[in-house]
């Protein structure tokens, strides 16, 4: 039922190409002029973090992107952090800049359908405290429900989720993880809460993914340090140091820069008794099978 909520959207930015904003951005704007059209949204902002080195926009570059938020009833408020606090401070940051109903997690890159607010929306209500948009043109490759569409995480690429469970969780745990699986820590603590993660298809969002002509994901130094980490810190925290010692087995065998780094801050966690507190001991959501948090279905 439509209850015409409040929403912020958040974007956290760190040195993307500014035309890559503003379109995502005007989409996103038309999206919000449906879902107001529908009664599902009521006043809305568009809350962006900058964590780049140098600021991504000017007055100029950004005057398009406000002057499309502002013609569907927006508000624009553009924050530069002045530091990269990673993905999960900075949308804690953002969420603490307002108090909406509604909070949809969004990526600077990532491009919504017009129907794609309205459709989150409806479906987050009750216990339905997260609902996840399809990607395109990569769709992730995790199972779900086939019938209410639960499923064991939601991808922060394009999330909505209700203030309420937000708060109930305190957010994102922004002191375990910087880039990778605050989602997945995110989604788990929320179903262990009792609140429900859904997968939604119809709601689409273009994120531009592409594969190799060797079918691999191409990462950077960087994004493989951070997935390395996340990936141990995820392990430990859900009660599972057999897969923590598997893991850091694993990376000491393979040797490389990255993941060797990872594993020598998770041993100055360790040491240093930064260790998060451990969640889930009889397993309930945490899902660790073959590398990913959740069953593939391909």
């Amino acid at each position: 039922m439509a209850d015409g909520r409040s929403l912020a959207v958040q974007s956290v930015l760190y040195g993307n190409p500014a035309d890559d904003i503003v379109r995502a951005g005007v989409a996103l704007a038309n999206s919000v002029k449906w879902a107001r059209a529908d009664g599902f949204v009521s006043e809305w902002v568009l809350h962006l973090g900058d964590c780049s080195p140098e600021p991504v926009f000017d007055d100029a570059s950004i005057a398009p992107l406000r002057e499309a938020v502002e013609a569907h009833a927006g508000v624009l408020e553009y924050t530069v952090f002045g530091a990269n606090l990673g993905s999960a401070a900075g949308h804690n940051t953002l969420a603490a800049q307002s108090r909406s109903d509604l909070v949809l997690i969004l990526n600077p890159d990532a491009q919504v359908s017009p129907d794609t607010v309205s459709v989150l929306a409806a479906r987050v209500s009750g216990r339905i405290a997260l609902a996840e948009a399809r990607q395109v043109p990569l769709e992730h490759p995790k199972d779900f429900r086939k019938y209410d569409g639960d499923t064991s995480w939601a991808s922060t690429a394009c999330a909505l989720t209700t203030r309420e469970a937000f708060d109930a969780v305190a957010g994102f745990d922004s002191e375990t993880f910087f880039l990778y699986c605050d989602d997945v820590d995110y989604s788990w603590r929320l179903r262990l809460a009792g609140y429900r993660v859904v997968y939604e298809p119809a709601a689409a969002v273009f994120h531009d993914k592409r594969l190799t002509l060797t079918g691999d994901w191409p990462a950077s130094s960087a994004e493989i340090y951070y997935s390395a980490e996340a990936a141990i810190l995820l392990a430990y925290k859900y009660s599972r140091p057999d897969l923590v010692r598997s893991i850091v087995a694993q990376y000491r065998a393979e040797g490389s820069e990255p993941v060797m780094r990872a594993v020598a801050e998770y041993e100055s966690r360790r040491i240093g008794d930064r260790l998060p507190a451990q969640l889930d001991p009889e397993h309930k959501v945490g899902q660790f099978i073959n590398g990913n948090y959740a069953v593939h279905r391909f």
